[in-house]
C-alpha cells in the first residue's frame, strides 16, 4: 500500500476563528479556508497544510446537527480524525477492507477541482475515510495526495 505517515489531523472545535488564532500563534500555521468540503455535513473547514491541521466546526445554525455536534458534545475538542497518506489509495481501502474497515465516505477530485478549490497545490487528491471509530477511538482516512511539486 506504500504508507507515507501521517498527511494531517483534522480537529473539532467550537469556534474556527479562535482556533485557527490559536495554531496561527502557537505554530505559525497559514491557514487556507476549505469550507465547500464541509458546506454538505453543515461544517465549516479549515486546512494548515504546513502544520499538518484541518479545522471543523459546525456551521453557525448547524450546532446541533452537524457532522462534528455529536463529537463535540460527548469528547469536546480534539482530535477527530487523523489522515493517513499512501501512495495508492485504491490499493489502500482494498487492505483495510479486507481486514474488516468500511469505506464511509469517499472522494477523488480531478484536476480542475484541485485547481479551483485547493489552489491547484496537488496532482492528485483522493481520500477514504474508514468507519475506524468504534476500534480506534477515531476516524482514520487514507489519503492519496500528491503534490505538486514532488511531480
Amino acid at each position: 500500500m506504500g504508507l507515507r505517515g501521517v498527511n494531517r489531523v483534522m480537529i473539532a472545535v467550537h469556534d474556527l476563528a479562535e482556533a485557527k488564532r490559536k495554531y496561527r500563534d502557537l505554530l505559525g500555521a497559514t491557514f487556507i479556508d476549505a469550507d465547500w468540503t464541509g458546506e454538505p455535513w453543515g461544517i465549516n473547514v479549515s486546512i494548515a497544510w504546513d502544520a499538518g491541521i484541518e479545522l471543523c466546526a459546525p456551521m453557525p445554525g448547524r450546532e446541533q446537527d452537524s457532522a462534528v455536534s455529536q463529537f463535540l458534545a460527548h469528547r469536546g475538542e480534539g482530535v477527530m480524525n487523523v489522515f493517513f497518506g499512501v501512495d495508492d489509495g485504491d490499493a489502500a481501502v482494498e487492505r483495510a477492507s479486507a481486514r474488516g474497515y468500511r469505506s464511509v465516505n469517499a472522494l477523488d477530485y480531478t484536476q480542475d477541482e484541485i485547481d479551483q478549490h485547493l489552489g491547484g497545490l496537488f496532482t492528485r487528491y483522493q481520500e477514504f475515510t474508514l468507519d475506524s471509530q468504534e476500534r480506534c477511538g477515531f476516524s482514520i482516512t487514507l489519503a492519496r495526495i500528491d503534490d505538486k511539486l514532488a511531480s
